[in-house]
C-alpha cells in the first residue's frame, strides 16, 4: 500500500474492493489535506491579531452598600429572662416595634416600686440640701451680728480708753498744780519757822502754817492716787479692747467653723442628689430595655435565642434582621498583584448566581447576561483570605441589577482592562505576566504607563 518495499500485494488484494483504501492511495487526497491545513493557518494567524480586551476576574458577595443597612444582630444590653416573643422568622417589622420582652434576673431590681422608693430618695436628700442652705444663710447672718457687735463693742472700749486718757491728762495737770501748792506751802512754812526764831511771829501761826502744808502735801499725794488710777484705768480700757477682740474673734471662728460644717454636710448632700439622679435615670432607662425593640426597618431573619424563660447575657445575641430595601453593592476580592490595575469609578461587569449568561472574557461586547458596575471603594489593608476587598456599586449608565438579588449571594467580577491582540495576550500568560498597567485619560481613553 505504501510501496516502501519490494515485497508488494498489489497484485494479490484488489484495491477496487476496499473503498477506504482506494481514497488513501489516491494521492489527491494529500492536497486536500495540506489545503485544509494552509486555510485553518491562515484563519489562526488572523485570530491572533484580532483585539482581546484583558481583564481581571475576582469573586464576591452581593452585600449592602451602606454599612447601617447590612444584616445585623440584636443584643441585650441588660440580661434577663426571654417572656414573651411578638415576631416570627420572616416577618417585616418596623422601627420601634417590639420584637421580645424579658424580665428582670438580678435581686436589687426586683423591687416593684423601684423607681418611686428612687424618688422619695431622691425628693428626701433634696430637702436635706435645702436645709443645710438655710441653716449655712443663718450662720452667714450670725457672723454678720456678731461682726457688727464686734465693732460696737471694740468702739465703746476705745472711747473708754480715750476717757481714760483724758482723765490722765487732766489728773496729771491736777497733779502738777498740788505739787506747786505744796512747794509754796513748805516755803511758806520754812519762812515762818524762820520769822518765829527771829521773835516776828508767833508758834501759833507756825502751827498754822504747817498744817496748811500738810494739808498741801496730802492734797498732792491724793492726787497723785488718782493719776495712778486713771493710768490703770486706761491699761484696763487697753486690755479690755484685746479681750473684746479674741473674744469675738472666737464666736466668728465658731460660727464659720459650724458654717463649714453645714455647707460639708450640704455638700455631701448635693453629692447623694447628683448620685441619686444618676440612679434614678439608670433605673428609668433599664425599665425600658426589657422590651427589645427594631432599630430599623427590616425582616426577621433567624432567632438566635429561643424558647421562654430561657436566660440571656448582657451583650448577648437574641436575633438577626435584614434590613429594608438596601442599597445593593457587591464585594469581591481581587489578588495583591492586580490591586495597582484598579481604581475607584473604574466600570466593573457583574455576572450574578442564578441570573444565566453567556460570557466571552475577551469580548465584552459579545457577553449576555452581566450587568454594569462601578468601584466606590478599594481597601487599604488586605483581608484575612490574602486578597484585597473592593467594593462595587451599581453603574447609574448601565442596566439596573435584577430585583430578585439577595445580600449574600454570589457574584463573579470582571474588570475591563486594555484591548490588545489576542497573540499578546497568549504570550502574556506563558510568561505569567499580569496586565498592562494603564490609567484611564480624561477623554475616556487609555494608555500604558510602562
Amino acid at each position: 500500500m505504501l510501496n516502501i518495499t519490494h515485497n508488494s500485494i498489489q497484485q494479490k488484494v484488489r484495491t477496487g474492493d476496499w473503498q477506504r483504501l482506494a481514497q488513501v492511495e489516491n494521492r489527491r487526497s494529500g492536497v486536500s489535506l495540506m489545503r485544509l491545513l494552509a486555510i485553518l493557518s491562515v484563519i489562526g494567524l488572523i485570530i491572533l491579531f484580532l483585539p482581546w480586551t484583558q481583564n481581571i476576574r475576582a469573586g464576591g458577595q452581593v452585600t449592602a452598600l451602606q454599612p447601617d443597612q447590612r444584616p445585623q444582630t440584636l443584643h441585650s444590653v441588660i440580661p434577663g429572662r426571654i417572656e414573651k416573643w411578638f415576631v416570627s422568622e420572616g416577618d417585616l417589622v418596623r422601627k420601634g416595634d417590639t420584637i421580645l420582652y424579658i424580665s428582670e434576673v438580678k435581686d436589687e431590681y426586683f423591687d416593684p416600686d423601684l423607681l418611686a422608693n428612687t424618688k422619695d430618695q431622691l425628693a428626701a436628700k433634696e430637702q436635706s440640701v435645702t436645709s443645710y442652705m438655710e441653716k449655712v444663710r443663718a450662720l452667714d447672718q450670725q457672723f454678720d451680728a456678731l461682726l457688727a457687735a464686734r465693732e460696737l463693742k471694740i468702739q465703746q472700749a476705745e472711747n473708754k480708753l480715750r476717757q481714760a486718757g483724758l482723765k490722765i491728762a487732766s489728773d496729771s495737770i491736777d497733779l502738777v498744780a498740788a505739787e506747786v501748792q505744796y512747794k509754796i506751802a513748805k516755803d511758806q512754812y520754812v519762812r515762818m519757822q524762820e520769822l518765829q526764831q527771829q521773835g516776828l511771829k508767833s508758834l501759833t501761826d507756825l502751827e498754822n502754817r504747817k498744817a496748811k502744808m500738810q494739808e498741801a502735801e496730802a492734797k498732792m499725794i491724793s492726787q497723785e492716787n488718782k493719776l495712778l488710777t486713771s493710768r490703770n484705768e486706761a491699761i484696763n480700757a487697753q486690755v479690755e479692747i484685746t479681750t473684746l477682740d479674741a473674744e469675738y474673734r472666737d464666736k466668728m471662728a465658731k460660727v464659720n467653723s459650724e458654717k463649714f460644717a453645714a455647707m460639708s454636710s450640704m455638700y455631701d448632700a448635693e453629692a447623694t442628689v447628683t448620685k441619686l439622679q444618676n440612679t434614678f435615670m439608670n433605673y428609668s432607662v433599664r425599665t425600658g430595655l426589657y422590651y427589645i425593640t427594631a432599630p430599623q426597618d427590616g425582616y426577621i431573619t433567624k432567632a438566635i435565642q429561643t424558647g421562654i424563660g430561657e436566660t440571656i447575657k448582657e451583650g448577648e445575641e437574641l436575633l438577626s434582621i435584614m434590613p429594608a430595601n438596601p442599597e445593593l453593592a457587591a464585594e469581591v476580592y481581587i489578588e495583591p498583584m492586580d490591586l495597582p490595575l484598579l481604581s475607584t469609578g473604574q466600570h466593573i461587569r457583574m455576572q450574578f448566581d442564578g441570573w444565566p449568561a453567556v460570557v466571552f472574557s475577551g469580548w465584552p461586547d459579545m457577553s449576555v447576561g452581566t450587568y454594569g458596575g462601578s468601584i466606590v471603594a478599594i481597601d487599604n489593608f488586605i483581608s484575612t483570605n490574602g486578597k484585597y476587598r473592593i467594593l462595587v456599586a451599581p453603574d447609574p449608565d448601565s442596566d439596573p441589577w435584577p430585583d430578585g438579588i439577595r445580600v449574600g449571594s454570589g457574584v463573579s467580577a470582571m474588570a475591563l482592562l486594555k484591548d490588545v491582540p489576542i497573540w499578546y495576550e497568549l504570550w502574556r500568560k506563558v510568561n505569567g505576566f499580569p496586565p498592562d498597567f494603564y490609567r484611564a485619560n480624561e477623554s475616556g481613553t487609555s494608555e500604558k504607563k510602562k
